[in-house]
């Protein structure tokens, strides 16, 4: 962490939340966000010295260096993707393969970290959304600098003529990139998502009734509630899974049984989120992957299954059971292990 006793490092320290948001949109990794963004703030403690607030606010040139940083780390870096942007979509007898290096997927991230507490209502939806996997999957078909713009101009909402500034380039440059990167996504396309209301009665409902299906192995059940198109998806596995039928088919494979798993929720990714526990020999339960979930016209459309959940443990925080937290919904506290 970057020391905040003194005055430079309180006033850095305040922003460290929406400049992660950024960060982990322009990198596709909850890891690699933190990083960038303890890198910002170390180089700026070290400048401010040289700051001049004439030139620019203290949010303006922090977010400057927090794009360098991210420019940097992707020069090298090969695009992060979903399964379903790696192979086709497979049967589901099929094997699941060998596993692939965390540098290939998307990463998942935990609201906390990303999303700012002071939102207001709308605010919150609007980043809630553009968190989302399939969101911050698509933005990274873009070049770095269009991705840079198209999240500086749509998704935080800033002047054209403010991130000419940061990226030190012409109004009519971010224009021209801005056109370029939403004609990118329209092309590419973002599955469609509802943005995710935690208080939202019908959304809660929806999500208790998956949770009680799935503690309860009720496989007809749990695919009545997904779409007709629904995708299910395993990372770090390019095996992946598209229809009704053929989940329902590797739901009732005896090899894939998820018979006395529970489901304990967390926030992440802006979306419904679980930790899924599965039970030991000796009576415990221990996480055996993170469940993220898509939801639309009511019913769920896509099921990811984060199954690196030792890893993922040290950046979500180990999961928590409460029973003071409603089944089906996330929001429940969080704690570092």
């Amino acid at each position: 962490m970057v020391e905040t006793s003194t005055g430079e490092g309180s006033r850095l320290e305040p922003f460290r939340t929406e400049l992660t948001g950024y960060c982990y949109r322009m990198l596709g990794s909850g890891f690699e966000a933190e990083d960038a963004v303890q890198e910002t703030l170390l180089r700026a403690w070290r400048s401010f010295d040289r700051y001049d607030e004439r030139r620019a606010s203290l949010r303006t040139w922090l977010y400057r260096i927090a794009t360098n940083v991210c420019l940097d780390m992707l020069r090298s870096a090969q695009r992060r993707a979903l399964a379903m942007d790696l192979s086709r979509a497979a049967d589901a007898g099929t094997g699941i393969g060998a596993p692939l290096p965390e540098r290939v997927w998307i990463q998942p991230v935990p609201d906390g970290l990303v999303l700012p507490a002071d939102d207001g209502p709308e605010e919150a939806a609007v980043r809630r959304e553009t968190i989302r996997l399939a969101f911050v999957a698509a933005l990274q078909h873009l070049p770095p600098r269009q991705r840079a713009v198209l999240i500086l101009r749509d998704v935080l909402c800033w002047k054209a003529e403010e991130v000419a500034r940061l990226l030190e380039t012409t109004t009519a440059s971010v224009t021209s990139a801005l056109q370029r990167a939403r004609a990118t996504l329209r092309a590419v396309g973002v599955p469609p998502g509802e943005p995710f209301r935690p208080s939202d009665p019908a959304q809660r409902e929806l999500l208790a009734r998956y949770c009680t299906a799935f503690e309860r192995h009720d496989v007809a059940g749990l695919v009545a509630l997904l779409h007709e198109d629904a995708t299910m998806s395993m990372p770090p596995f390019t095996w992946w899974l598209r229809g009704r039928d053929r989940i329902r088919q590797a739901l009732l494979s005896p090899a894939a049984s998820c018979e006395g798993a529970s489901l304990v929720p967390v926030e992440a990714n802006g979306s419904p989120a679980f930790w899924q526990l599965r039970p030991g020999p000796d009576g415990s339960r221990t996480p055996f992957g993170l469940v993220l979930l898509d939801v639309s016209g009511g019913l769920i459309g896509g099921i990811t299954v984060y199954l690196d959940a030792e890893r993922l443990i040290r950046l979500l925080g180990s999961p928590v059971v409460s029973t003071g937290v409603p089944r089906g919904a996330a929001g429940g506290p969080r704690s570092r292990p």
